[in-house]
C-alpha cells in the first residue's frame, strides 16, 4: 500500500515527466508532429517556458515576503541572556518530600467491611 506522499509525490514525477517529453518533442519536430512551422512553434514554446519560470520565481518571492511580513520578531538577544542568567542565579529549593502514613491494616479491614 502506497501512503498519501508517495502517492503524491509519484503523481508529480508522472506529470514532470509527460510535460518534458511533450516539450521536447513540441520543439524538436513539431513539423512531423502537427505539421506547423518549427519556428513560430519553437519561439513560442520557450516564450510559455520562460513565462511559467518567471511567473514561479515571483511567486517563490511572494511567499517569502508574505511570510517575512507576518512572522512576529523574535526576542532581543539581550532579553535572552538575561532571563538564562536569572534562571542560573535562583537557588534551587528542594522541598521536602511528603510522606503519607499508611493507615493500619485493621483501618483497611474495617472499611472493606462497610
Amino acid at each position: 500500500m502506497v501512503s498519501k506522499d508517495q502517492g503524491i509525490g509519484g503523481a508529480i514525477l508522472a506529470v514532470c515527466v509527460i510535460v518534458a517529453v511533450g516539450f521536447v518533442l513540441l520543439v524538436g519536430i513539431p513539423k512531423q508532429l502537427f505539421g506547423w512551422d518549427p519556428a513560430t512553434v519553437r519561439l513560442d514554446a520557450v516564450l510559455i517556458l520562460v513565462s511559467i519560470a518567471f511567473i514561479a520565481i515571483l511567486a517563490i518571492g511572494a511567499w517569502i515576503g508574505w511570510t517575512m511580513a507576518t512572522t512576529p520578531p523574535p526576542k532581543p538577544i539581550e532579553e535572552i541572556t538575561t532571563e538564562i542568567e536569572e534562571k542560573k542565579e535562583e537557588p534551587k529549593v528542594e522541598e521536602p518530600a511528603k510522606t503519607e502514613e499508611a493507615p493500619a491494616t485493621d483501618d483497611k479491614a474495617a472499611k472493606k467491611k462497610k
